[in-house]
């Protein structure tokens, strides 16, 4: 190196003191910063012993189950582009509302996304083509066994490791998909691309949880008593031997409240808090709300009603359909799009799920809500019917028509009604009054029908203003 190297002459006084390193775009660095592992609580947390809390399982059941039961229908646009209609024709309409592939239901494959999603934060499957690019089935892939990376010419491939036999012929294997091959559905992340477990995130509240399980655990098996000291007078020669009888004595829930017999002066201390002093039971009960913060469910729904009524418990279901589940519905929906349907047809066709029976109120609400759809013309008998899953009516009785309370009128049509009445109060008034003679026009002289009808309500108006100026007249008089 030349002297002048040492001392900064050689370089622009805008370039960096020593060379970067070399930047590489590792989109798996991106899941990776939340690991599974050791909690401050001291107990280890996983997706499989996450699962192990019974909260954590009625949420992941709840959310999976609900996504899983909800009807995907694919459509496309109309040609007006004004409306959709239900594209049965596609193959895809098929795998995403009946059969994901030949071994698996719709319901099945989606709950299993779903259970990815909550635990792993990223969901992926197989996508299987035929030769003319035609979706033949979609296969679930394990999120633990996928890597993601980026190649040099800046597409993103995936890595499965097959470790098991769920691909034929693929065991202990590593299987490169190009991005065409793979559907993912990323849960929230910081780069868009690789979504973070929601466990491995929330470990620390889940290792309390887990602690506090596993200290009742221990409660119950030592007979339901506290730990305590066996005091001896003397020097044992076998501690231990005391400790086990003791224990085969004694410990367990089955033998609780037993009367225990001490010899040769032996006594029992405990030296620790009874469960109500330590509540124990509180904070069991906060880790279960803790829980249902991660998943953002309704307390009620995985069976804690504490805080429930009859008036909330109906607006908390609706608030979870549309700040918990639609969120998840919009991210598999996009994915779907972005990654199954090809270039060419994601301007024409789009899966929908329907939410509608998970909005349903109580039975008069949704009467009542049927009556103003049907008195203001936008439900027929037959829309209703179906909202409600009934036999339809036959268009020749009236079951596909719509109807309008005649009290509505439009407002260019305000005066009409009045014009309509003085004419007939005019007729009245002819059929009344021998004293106006009639004369006869000829016809090619008979005026249009619209000014003959403004003409006539104008005279029945002047007539009856006169009229009632004269019975004001007389009056008077």
């Amino acid at each position: 190196m030349d002297w002048r190297e040492w001392f900064g002459f050689s370089r622009p006084r805008d370039a960096p003191e020593r060379e970067l390193p070399k930047i590489e775009d590792n989109v798996r660095d991106s899941g990776g910063i939340f690991v599974f592992g050791q909690t401050l609580s001291g107990e280890r947390v996983d997706e499989k012993s996450a699962m192990q809390i019974a909260t954590v399982y009625a949420c992941v059941r709840l959310l999976a189950e609900t996504v899983a039961s909800l009807p995907l229908h694919l459509y496309k646009f109309t040609e007006k582009g004004d409306g959709k209609e239900k594209a049965t024709e596609h193959p895809l309409y098929k795998i995403l509302y009946r059969q994901a592939n030949p071994e698996m239901t719709s319901f099945s494959f989606r709950e299993a996304m779903m259970t990815h999603l909550l635990l792993w934060g990223n969901a992926y499957a197989q996508i299987v083509r035929d030769g003319k690019n035609g979706i033949l089935g979609l296969y679930p892939l394990l999120p633990e066994n996928v890597e993601i990376d980026r190649a040099e010419n800046g597409e993103l491939f995936y890595t499965y490791h097959a470790y098991t036999d769920e691909v034929p012929g693929e065991h202990d294997k590593d299987i490169i998909f190009q991005r065409d091959e793979i559907l993912h559905i990323p849960g929230l992340g910081f780069n868009g691309l690789v979504g973070f477990s929601p466990i491995a995130m929330m470990k620390n509240a889940l290792g309390t949880t887990l602690a506090v399980e596993k200290y009742g655990s221990s409660f119950f098996k030592n007979g339901a008593q506290p730990a305590g000291v066996l005091e001896h007078p003397g020097v044992l020669k076998d501690p231990q031997k005391i400790r086990d009888n003791w224990m085969n004595a004694y410990g367990g829930a089955g033998n609780a409240h037993k009367v225990a017999v001490l010899e040769e002066g032996m006594a029992y201390k405990p030296i620790s808090l009874p469960p109500e002093d330590s509540q124990f039971l509180s904070t069991r009960e906060f880790g279960v709300e803790e829980i249902c913060r991660i998943f953002r469910v309704p307390p009620h729904m995985v069976q804690d009603l504490k805080r429930a009524t009859f008036n909330n418990i109906e607006h908390q279901s609706i608030d979870f359909v549309m700040h918990t589940i639609m969120p998840w519905l919009v991210r598999i929906e996009q994915a779907i799009i972005k990654d199954v349907l090809i270039e060419e047809e994601q301007d024409t066709y789009f899966p929908k799920f329907n939410v509608d029976g998970l909005m349903r109120g109580d039975y008069k609400s949704r009467m009542d809500g049927y009556a103003v759809g049907f008195s203001n013309g936008f439900l027929s008998p037959n829309d209703i019917r179906r909202l409600e899953n009934m036999d339809l009516i036959p268009a020749e009785e009236g079951g596909d028509d719509y109807y309008l309370n005649g009290s509505y009128t439009k407002l260019k049509n305000a005066g009409s009604a009045y014009g309509a009445n003085a004419v007939a109060e005019q007729e009245k008034t002819a059929s009344e009054d021998p004293e106006e003679p009639e004369t006869d026009t000829p016809e090619e002289d008979l005026p249009g029908e619209e000014e003959e009808e403004q003409r006539e309500s104008k005279n029945a108006a002047q007539r009856h203003a006169q009229r009632k100026a004269q019975r004001r007249g007389g009056n008077r008089k």
